[in-house]
């Protein structure tokens, strides 16, 4: 069966004509996509998904500092680890390439009324996250001494390193579920419940990396089952929740389009790229501190990356919170016809994310990136180097304030191509310089490739964005003539 005709407009946004009121009635309960004022829908989407963005930080973050801390061997471990970093990071960019891809498309799906069409997307995307985390599991499992080796570890971090590493690939599916199932449920609508599923498996992570890791005295073994284990509360509720009858669309089985799978992987590539280049990059920048930095210096250059890192995640990963949980509005309205209040929102998005970095940037100059380090480690040439670091990596955080919800909200606006040019040319120039200026002007130099990166890539990505925006909204406005004529 297809789905019904759009037939009947209510306030702009077009609604299936056999769909009950009783459904409409539930989604109005919720956060209302194509009619709540955009300033405090926005607030109330980006505002819970920034700070589980910000939560789930602490699942690398809590992990570092309990390692960086553990007597004696803190800061070779904490090396061995931020190896592991990028290497997590890349696995979890699967479940962005499926969760950011499909939730816009169900977006948009939702806001035509074709509630059928939604559920085949959740499904489908459902069964394409179990077929990833399974090919992904067994590969990382297979290659992984060879990886940490080649990606900057020594014989002294190896060790701990591919401890962290085997217990953390083996519980892949919980990690790639939990991430990439959480963005359907806030393209529906469910903030809240979003950030609560980020939040519980976050505060699981702290109360346990102290029992695995001291009072276990599992070390670095400890730290990674504490992980697994929080990815895997989060994972329940996650599908629990989706499940629920709560839920305009729940998940269930059967539906599954070859065509859909396409369709998720094209929307789905350019923040899977975004992340999974971040990963290939700091995987470089690691390799190339240990080889530049040499015996008596690269271990130490890669504990300060590591902490330089987990600062740089305290800033990107709530922003993006903002840009990505701010989605579902410009998704739906796009599809619902109404440039107007895509107009709106893309202002409000910036706006906030200019008004973070501003807040974070001007944080940096203070005490506070000292006190972040000591929480990390105890030696104080790590710590010295560490401070200055950040501040070099920091210095054009507002520039990336302005690449981050243009690049995502191209996304949602179906503007994939140009996203995915937007994102490729920042890692492209980012990569360039962390391979390029250790071997000319020391391994230090390599921190200032973050700055130069961001500024250009800033430059390039408003200009594209001005040129195609108004396009875009006459496109949109476009469907609802449509719509209306129908």
């Amino acid at each position: 069966m297809t789905d019904p005709p759009l037939r009947r407009r209510e306030n702009g946004v077009y609604y299936p004509g056999r769909q009950k009121k009783e459904e409409i009635g539930t989604a109005r309960r919720q956060n209302d996509l194509g009619r709540d004022p955009i300033f405090p829908l926005v607030l109330r989407l980006a505002v819970p998904t920034m700070l589980a963005q910000l939560v789930s930080v602490l699942y690398s973050i809590v992990d570092r500092m309990y390692i960086g801390n553990i007597p004696d061997i803190g800061t070779t471990a904490l090396a061995g680890v931020g190896v592991c970093g990028p290497i997590v990071t890349l696995l979890s960019s699967f479940a962005t390439l499926v969760g950011l891809g499909g939730s816009p498309l169900m977006a948009m799906r939702m806001g035509q009324g074709q509630k059928r069409m939604a559920q085949r997307i959740l499904n489908t995307c459902f069964l394409l996250l179990l077929l990833l985390s399974l090919a992904l599991t067994v590969l990382f499992l297979l290659t992984k001494d060879r990886l940490l080796l080649w990606f900057g570890a020594s014989a002294e971090t190896f060790p701990y390193a591919n401890t962290y590493m085997t217990i953390y690939t083996a519980g892949t599916f919980f990690a790639l579920m939990a991430t990439g199932m959480n963005s359907f449920l806030i393209c529906q609508g469910f903030s809240g419940l979003g950030m609560g599923t980020v939040v519980l498996g976050a505060v699981l992570n702290i109360a346990l990396d102290p029992v695995f890791i001291f009072l276990l005295d599992m070390g670095v073994a400890g730290a990674a089952v504490a992980t697994v284990l929080s990815q895997t509360a989060s994972c329940v509720f996650v599908l629990l929740s989706l499940r629920s009858r709560r839920m305009p669309v729940r998940l269930g089985w059967g539906g599954f389009r070859r065509g859909i799978v396409r369709k998720v992987l094209t929307f789905g590539l350019s923040p899977f790229l975004i992340i999974a280049s971040d990963s290939v990059i700091l995987i470089v920048l690691n390799a190339g501190l240990q080889r530049y930095g040499g015996p008596g210096l690269g271990d130490t250059l890669v504990a300060c990356a590591t902490i330089v890192q987990s600062y740089l995640l305290l800033i990107t990963m709530p922003m993006g919170g903002i840009t990505l949980g701010s989605q579902p509005v410009i998704s739906f309205n796009y599809g619902a016809g109404q440039p107007e209040r895509i107009r709106s929102a893309m202002k409000v998005i910036v706006g906030l994310c200019l008004f973070f970095c501003a807040v974070m940037l001007a944080a940096t100059h203070t005490p506070l990136s000292a006190l972040f380090t000591r929480l990390f480690t105890d030696d104080a040439e790590t710590m010295e180097r560490s401070v200055t670091y950040i501040k070099w990596v920091t210095c054009m955080l507002l520039p990336l304030a302005i690449q981050y919800p243009l690049v995502d909200e191209m996304t949602a606006l179906a503007q994939v191509r140009r996203a995915l040019f937007c994102s490729l040319f920042r890692k492209s120039v980012f990569f360039a310089g962390v391979v390029a200026l250790p071997p000319l002007l020391g391994a230090e130099t390599a921190f200032f490739a973050e700055p130069i990166a961001d500024v250009t890539a800033a430059t390039v990505t408003s200009v594209l964005f001005l040129r195609s925006f108004p396009r875009v909204l006459a496109r949109c406005a476009a469907f609802r003539r449509t719509a209306a004529s129908s």
